[in-house]
């Protein structure tokens, strides 16, 4: 079991390593529930792994699903092409789920303008870094 970071009381470590944990449960639910993002799930469970558990960050940073996600991310914030498309057609997947079967409009709006931030947001990161 590794030892706590120095200067990180045990109990942090401990929170941190459950906060990693329901963020890759919600991740995995996020491959295959439309409108429950993955790659968010990632980072958030990356951050805290690093925090609470050297093997367990390893693990994520060498998973065949999860790994080139987040060497992505630390190449400059890349999000690939794929990934982008991928996210706007699961969003737009869940509005159009709401708006057929939600009756309060303003609902439905207020999620389609959380989803268009998110999307201009992903849209917004660049491709590729910077030195290629």
């Amino acid at each position: 079991m590794p030892e706590a970071s120095p200067g990180r009381p045990g109990r942090l470590r401990w929170l941190w390593l459950v906060v990693a944990h329901l963020a890759i449960g919600l991740a995995l639910l996020g491959v295959v529930l439309p409108g429950l993002p993955t790659t968010e799930f990632v980072l958030l469970a990356a951050w805290a792994a690093s925090r609470s558990s050297p093997r367990l960050a390893a693990w994520l940073e060498n998973h065949r699903l999860f790994g080139p996600t987040l060497r992505d991310w630390r190449r400059g914030g890349v999000v690939a092409r794929r990934t982008k498309v991928i996210a706007s057609l699961a969003m737009l997947a869940s509005l159009t789920v709401l708006a057929l079967t939600v009756s309060h409009r303003p609902s439905v709006a207020f999620a389609a303008a959380g989803m268009a931030c998110g999307a201009a947001w992903i849209w917004s990161r660049p491709e590729r870094a910077c030195s290629e």
